[in-house]
């Protein structure tokens, strides 16, 4: 225990050292995948804990990263936060008497319909989003504390803007998504939740709401989504409807699969390869022979990033069904 506990200190420090060290290329990225960990952690409680398919996920981020976006003008940016989060949650929770009632392809096909009425509203409802044009994020506040570069705030000679202040932000909202996560799954709904995804009639016959417990895990990964959404927000300053549509849906999918499902922390090593590996090699897109450039027909890359995802995908479904968290603990249990 005492090992593992010096190992989330450091782990820790080092974390809080990154805006010092690094540019803002890799503070944005870092937070890109951090918006990416919790809303890929609500959708492995979703899919790897409860069984339950939805191709949805993009539809509740979007809610998240749109609903902070409008209401931060408004009220308090921890309020706009929170209520952004619920309004997700409440959407959840809307759509969680189909999700109740039907499972597998199903759900996932009644779960699509989502993205594309979350489409046409983002693109439509132009008072509120924008439409496709998008919206402006304003900057998130706590007790007068303004995450911008106005105050002229310097640490070890390295000014804190933005992407810095929200750099500590992202790890305070990534430790707590973890910390309930986990314990969700270990706790007594965590294992209910299992019992459902393995047999509902056997569920069922050891007292578990069905219906119930499966419309609650829906409601949670949504909120966890919406969470994710305002961090995604945040971290692009300008949001548009173009950033919440299937492709997201699919990439979070992948990072489930990639990292193990049922996994809290297979979901966050998931997120964390499948949003980071294209902004990086777009980024070192010039020093790579293999990458064509932008427009030129060749394989650029985002394309190069797919055919990755294609490739571990198939790799763990053949080698490593329960992904690299899988690979861990095998390795944990060698040692």
């Amino acid at each position: 225990m005492s090992k593992r506990v010096g190992v989330a200190v450091a782990v820790v420090v080092l974390l809080a050292a990154v805006p010092i060290w690094f540019e803002s290329f890799w503070l944005q990225t870092g937070l890109f995948a951090m918006a990416a960990v919790i809303a890929a952690i609500g959708l492995t409680i979703l899919v790897g804990i409860a069984g339950q398919l939805s191709l949805a996920h993009a539809f509740f981020v979007a809610i998240g990263a749109y609903g902070y976006a409008y209401l931060a003008d408004k009220i308090p940016p921890v309020a706009a936060l929170v209520a952004a989060v619920l309004l997700a949650g409440l959407a959840g929770a809307l759509f969680s008497p189909i999700a109740g009632r039907v499972r597998g392809i199903y759900l996932g096909l009644a779960s699509l319909g989502l993205v594309f009425l979350g489409q046409h509203i983002l693109q439509n409802a132009t008072g509120i989003t924008g439409g496709y044009r998008g919206i402006a994020v304003p900057p998130f506040s706590v007790f007068g504390f303004e995450f911008t570069g106005a105050d002229g705030m310097v640490v070890l000679g390295v000014p804190y803007g933005p992407l810095e202040k929200l750099w500590y932000l992202g790890l305070v909202l990534v430790a707590a998504a973890l910390w309930y996560g986990r314990n969700l799954v270990r706790s007594r709904p965590g294992r209910a939740l299992a019992t459902v995804r393995d047999s509902e009639v056997a569920a069922a016959t050891n007292g578990i709401d069905v219906v119930r417990y499966k419309a609650a895990a829906f409601t949670v990964s949504s909120m966890y989504a919406g969470l994710g959404g305002v961090l995604m927000a945040l971290a692009f300053g300008r949001i548009v409807p173009e950033s919440f549509g299937l492709l997201l849906s699919i990439d979070f999918l992948v990072m489930v699969v990639i990292g193990g499902a049922g996994s809290v922390g297979g979901a966050a090593a998931g997120a964390v390869f499948v949003t980071a590996l294209p902004l990086i090699l777009n980024h070192y897109s010039g020093s790579l022979p293999l990458l064509a450039e932008p427009g030129s027909g060749g394989v650029g890359a985002p394309e190069l990033s797919r055919l990755l995802y294609g490739a571990a995908i198939v790799v763990v479904l053949l080698f490593a069904r329960d992904g690299l968290a899988g690979l861990v603990h095998r390795k944990e249990r060698v040692v």
